[in-house]
């Protein structure tokens, strides 16, 4: 049975907070976190919680000298999920596990990351991709957009060896969005009065019992600054191009020949073809076998990592 999680706690990580995320999943995080808010049960309960058993199908699977990471769903530091809903989270926590122990396994000698995400949190990002990045030189680690990688998901993708995606597929949305929830029309409607003291001028920034002071704005934007140059100079680092062209993106989706055309990704193929074609590099030549023989190979095979 599902846990409900602390729902302060949830919105302190969603609300006021910078978010490498698209506008889509900033919007469909809120349709289910406000409505139980304010109390009114959507239908979906929300567990977030380190003992929250692992889905089966996001464990890393390995076969044929190719580990296969799973990148799915709403990007968070540390794990969770979010149940009898059809959205998954995935924690930098986790990936870098999975993937620290991929790059120690001696049958390993590619590292593969299945990603479709539309991005997540800031917090544990960077992190995450610079350590994909030094580990590049160990291993070769692709990165298979399958089929978005938006904002920190293609934070984490750029930081790869290669990023392959499919004519369908898309990367970038390179940039920062925060919300600001502000309650205090609806705390007088329902007869709340919240009384905040404090030291510190900056302290109460952002509280949403009162509308955005100029402070408070001038604050948060920062945030989002430091964020968004923290994001724009890490790609231009990890793909080897000029910082002015990644900011030149403005956020931009693209997908499949265009995204290769601004230098976000390197290979057209499908998932499917592209996953068939590493596994082909590490089979004996003898034992060779069809492609879709070797896609199983690669990633059906349950993993003891």
């Amino acid at each position: 049975m599902p846990r409900i999680t602390n729902l302060p706690h949830l919105a302190e990580q969603v609300f006021g907070v910078p978010q490498y995320a698209t506008r889509q999943l900033m919007d469909s995080v809120k349709a289910v976190l406000i409505p139980r808010i304010h109390g009114v049960d959507g239908g979906t309960i929300l567990a977030l919680a380190d003992d929250t058993p692992e889905r089966e199908d996001t464990a890393p699977q390995q076969g044929g000298g190719v580990a296969v990471i799973p990148v799915h769903g709403i990007l968070v530091p540390r794990r969770g999920q979010i149940s009898r809903a059809c959205t998954e989270l995935t924690s930098y926590e986790k990936v870098r596990s999975q993937l620290q122990a991929a790059l120690n396994d001696p049958a390993v000698y590619e590292v593969v990351l299945d990603i479709n995400s539309g991005g997540g949190a800031v917090s544990g990002c960077k992190e995450l991709a610079d350590y994909i990045y030094a580990s590049r030189s160990a291993k070769p680690i692709t990165a298979i957009v399958n089929f978005n990688a938006f904002s920190a998901a293609y934070f984490i993708a750029s930081a790869c060896s290669k990023v392959v995606l499919s004519q369908t597929s898309g990367v970038g949305s390179i940039g920062v969005i925060m919300e600001h929830m502000e309650a205090s029309r609806w705390e007088d409607q329902v007869g709340f009065t919240f009384t905040t003291l404090y030291r510190g001028d900056n302290k109460n920034n952002g509280s949403p019992h009162e509308p955005l002071s100029e402070q408070s704005r001038t604050f948060l934007q920062a945030l989002i600054d430091d964020a968004y140059e923290t994001f724009t100079t890490s790609v231009a680092q990890y793909r080897g191009i000029d910082v002015q062209a990644v900011i030149d993106t403005q956020a931009g989706l693209y997908y499949g020949p265009r995204a290769i055309n601004a230098g976000l990704a390197d290979e057209l193929s499908d998932p499917q073809t592209a996953i068939n074609n590493i596994a082909a590099k590490y089979r004996p030549q003898p034992q060779q076998k069809s492609g879709i023989r070797l896609r199983a190979a690669a990633i059906d095979i349950k993993s003891k990592m």
